[in-house]
Parts: structure tokens; C-alpha cells; sequence
């Protein structure tokens, strides 16, 4: 019984470990919606190891095991929250250039068109 739960605590994690590897590689080609689907799968996979290895012995290789996969995991984890960091950085730009053009229509009309469309010929943004 003990034997059957400590393999079964190594294998889920891992899963884990391959579910975070995926992750990684979604946030790295920006694939946003996919890697939100799988969070949800990676988090319920989290909780079911949490309980089963409550009630797991395992053995000094199984401890170093999980310990070399927990590293990995947390490796990947940081590496994925760097991308979400990144991408949270990008989307608060693109917010505030749609803010500053909003603002410019508002205040000059139909005169701000021409000096968005002027700035764009010349290869520069409203700064």
C-alpha cells in the first residue's frame, strides 16, 4: 500500500512537471487562451497531489526524486510567471497608447487623425 502511494505521489509529480514544461512553452509562443485552459487542469492535478501526499512515505531516492521534480517545476513556474510579467508590460502599453490616442481624438477631433496618421508615416508613435 505505501509502495503504491509513493509511486503514485512520484508519478503525479511528474505530470505536474510535464504540465508546467507545456505551460512554459505555451507562454514562450504566446499562446494566452491555451495556457489559461491548462492552468485549470494543472491546478486541480496540484490538489489531488497535495492530498495523496499527505499520506505518502516515501523512501531517500523517492525523497530525491520529488525534490529534483519540484525543482524543475519551480524552475519552469518562474520562467512562466517572467512571461506573464512581460506580457502584462506589453498590454499596459498597448493600454495607455489607445488612452493617449481616445484622449487626442477628444481634444483635437477630427485634427488628431491627421497627426496620428503623420506620426505612423514617419515611423514613430505618440509618445
Amino acid at each position: 500500500m505505501a509502495t503504491t502511494t509513493a509511486r503514485a505521489v512520484l508519478e503525479g509529480y511528474t505530470q505536474l512537471r510535464r504540465q508546467v514544461a507545456i505551460m512554459l512553452e505555451l507562454a514562450r509562443a504566446g499562446e494566452w487562451d491555451v495556457l489559461i485552459e491548462r492552468q485549470s487542469g494543472y491546478l486541480q492535478l496540484a490538489d489531488r497531489l497535495r492530498e495523496l501526499d499527505k499520506a505518502a512515505e516515501l523512501d531517500d531516492e523517492g525523497v530525491q526524486r520529488k525534490a529534483e521534480l519540484l525543482e524543475s517545476i519551480l524552475a519552469d513556474d518562474l520562467a512562466i510567471r517572467e512571461q506573464l510579467l512581460a506580457r502584462r508590460n506589453e498590454l499596459g502599453q498597448l493600454m495607455d497608447s489607445s488612452r493617449r490616442q481616445r484622449d487626442l481624438h477628444r481634444s483635437y477631433g477630427k485634427q488628431a487623425s491627421s497627426v496620428v496618421s503623420s506620426a505612423d508615416d514617419f515611423g514613430q508613435g505618440i509618445s
